[in-house]
């Protein structure tokens, strides 16, 4: 075992120890009462963060796997409709991948890395159209740039526009960082993952769904099996889950759901946005840019120009002596940005340690 580093990355985030030792609890069947209780106690509690009287689907699967469900269920194979997908950075790019990768026809709305999806581009690409788009996704924060979309405003859009056409959310480095109102917004499917905002180790996901969204896929034939909605859905309501569980996992989720209500949630989401400002001031003062286009920075995770050209691999070996890591550019923008997670249960004082071990390195 090597000693512990403080992990300042965008996923897997820094976990803490009561929330590592919830995983030790003794092993139970997942065919019996004591699982449906947990289970029960899980989905009471992800409705209230998820802002929803409707389900969350638990997989044990990255957000990924979610991606596919989602294209599963709500898009049809009808080349006329098929899915529109907003690309802003390497994640949402993928998320159109998969789509297309489960035999989808994808439209996209492309911008360059560090600008954001406008709402006056859907409104185009919907209105290019003759038949409704049978989805829309959208990544709500993209994590390889720092670029937090502004949904509300691209969901008036296809209300106004295409009402028929399902909401689908990527919020894997934003929900339980910021409030994401699945009932209140009108959203279909919001999807994340444990790794992120929630404080936990990877291994599960998590999705909001719509009663549209059932309705949808019981008229689609080839949704799967292990991330098929109808299927989990069937479970869930037996308070269960079709193949078996991460059951560590799920003691540890809600241990910490216990922890973040009691927080609350207004308050976790006002920390998040206190972290990302003085994130963003460090950076200023230190001349750095950040790389984002104003307006649209990240409540969670900071993307940073490397304007002042430092060698980050030779900053993260600086920070590895003080028991510190922080995040490389993603993809393309290796060594051109750098970014700095400010996410799940990171306070000012973790932020405070970053800063000061940062300073010491540039000067």
């Amino acid at each position: 075992m090597t000693e512990h580093i403080k992990l300042f990355i965008p996923g897997p985030i820094e976990v803490r120890d009561s929330i590592l030792q919830a995983q030790t609890t003794p092993m139970i069947g997942h065919r019996g009462k004591p699982f449906e209780q947990l289970f029960a106690s899980v989905q009471r509690k992800l409705r209230l963060v998820f802002y929803t009287s409707k389900r969350v689907l638990v997989s044990t699967s990255s957000g990924t796997g979610l991606w596919e469900g989602a294209a599963r269920n709500c898009v049809s194979d009808d080349p006329q409709r098929g899915v529109l997908a907003g690309v802003c950075g390497a994640f949402s790019e993928r998320w159109a991948d998969v789509c297309a990768r489960n035999g989808k026809h994808v439209t996209t709305v492309t911008v360059d890395a560090g600008k954001a999806i406008k709402p006056d581009m859907i409104r185009d690409a919907i209105k290019a159209r003759n038949e409704p788009f049978d989805a829309i996704a959208i990544v709500h924060n993209e994590t390889s740039t720092g670029i937090m979309n502004p949904l509300a405003d691209i969901v008036a859009v296809v209300k106004e526009l295409s009402p028929e056409t399902l909401i689908l959310v990527d919020a894997v480095s934003s929900l339980a960082g910021v409030k994401v109102d699945f009932d209140g917004l009108g959203l279909d499917v919001v999807l994340t993952s444990s790794q992120k905002c929630f404080g936990l180790p990877p291994g599960l996901a998590f999705a909001a769904v719509s009663d549209r969204v059932l309705e949808r896929a019981r008229t689609i034939k080839n949704r799967g099996y292990y991330f098929d909605f109808i299927e989990l859905d069937k479970f869930l309501q037996k308070n269960n889950t079709p193949a078996t569980p991460a059951i560590s996992l799920l003691y540890a989720l809600d241990r910490q759901l216990d922890d973040m209500l009691a927080e609350g949630l207004d308050a976790r989401f006002s920390r998040h946005a206190r972290l990302a400002g003085l994130t963003r001031q460090w950076a200023a003062s230190q001349g750095f840019a950040l790389f984002p286009e104003p307006g649209y920075e990240s409540a969670t995770v900071t993307c940073v120009s490397n304007t002042r050209g430092i060698e980050v691999s030779a900053l993260n070996k600086y920070l590895a002596t003080r028991h510190l890591h922080i995040s490389d550019g993603y993809g393309a923008l290796k060594g051109k940005t750098f970014r700095i997670a400010h996410m799940a249960d990171l306070t000012e004082a973790d932020m405070q340690e970053l800063f000061s071990a940062m300073n010491d390195f540039l000067h």
